[in-house]
């Protein structure tokens, strides 16, 4: 299917879906929003696709939203939580909830939602040359999107803080060594290193992943003895999957398993 805001490919196991608007760094309008709804629900649906990739055409990622596409008249309100109970939220809790890794490959800048879109992903990758800024302070906002949830929790109160009220344009270097990225890659060599990780992740136990994602959202606000009692629960349906079997089959037999996300 074509779409107009987004390319969509799968091939081996994975799932590739690029923001294609570079003349506005990708930014986001409804249409955008509605073709990049439809494309990851396709990929959480697919048995035969087992991770996930996005990123950005051109020389950015995502610039967050396209305030063009709001068309408000000057001195106009608008209802902004509509919108991001509307578009952004469902996004974040499509990419947070999905049952298969979602890697992201920052490809240049990621500004305002765009950088909390990259950063609600299992593991981000950012080109040498790519930048974050939490731009939201410029126009009176809050960080959303999943930003003030997952920012103090990557990097702490202090620099959460920091990020959004001063907007400092994070370096790829500097977001690695803050944990707010997995790894930096040269360039010319981003999109080659994520889809061949990509490539090897969906030949793991895919359901084994989704228990981790699972186990580890619940984490942050569960006491111990509520991790203990749900890792004992997760531990018990993963022990029941076809990939433990495997696993366990191939171990005693000195062979490489060969799963299949069951």
């Amino acid at each position: 299917m074509a779409y107009e805001s987004i390319l969509y490919s799968e091939a081996n196991g994975v799932a590739c879906l690029t923001l294609n608007r570079p003349d506005s760094l990708n930014s986001f309008t409804a249409a955008m929003h509605g073709e990049v709804a439809e494309v990851l629900g396709q990929a959480a649906d697919d048995a035969t696709v087992r991770a996930v990739v996005i990123t950005g055409a051109g020389r950015g990622f995502c610039a967050g939203q396209d305030l063009n596409d709001r068309n408000v008249a000057p001195g106009e309100r608008v209802d902004l939580g509509e919108s991001v109970g509307r578009f952004y939220n469902p996004l974040i809790r499509r990419i947070t909830e999905m049952e298969k890794p979602v890697l992201c490959a920052v490809n240049g800048v990621a500004a305002g939602a765009g950088a909390n879109i990259a950063l609600a992903c299992d593991l981000v990758f950012a080109a040498r040359s790519a930048k974050f800024v939490e731009s939201f302070a410029m126009l009176g906002l809050i960080p959303d999107s999943g930003g003030t949830w997952h920012l103090p929790r990557l990097v702490g109160m202090a620099r959460a803080k920091g990020m959004a009220m001063l907007m400092p344009k994070i370096t790829a270097d500097q977001a690695k060594e803050w944990g707010l990225i997995w790894e930096v890659v040269e360039d010319a060599d981003l999109m080659t290193t994520v889809m061949s990780l990509a490539e090897h992740l969906a030949t793991q136990p895919t359901r084994g992943f989704a228990y981790t994602k699972q186990a580890f959202a619940a984490s942050m606000t569960n006491s111990l003895p509520e991790q203990l009692a749900l890792e004992q629960r997760l531990m018990r349906s993963a022990g029941f999957t076809d990939d433990y079997a495997e696993g366990v089959k191939a171990f005693l037999e000195k062979r490489k398993p060969e799963y299949t996300g069951q």
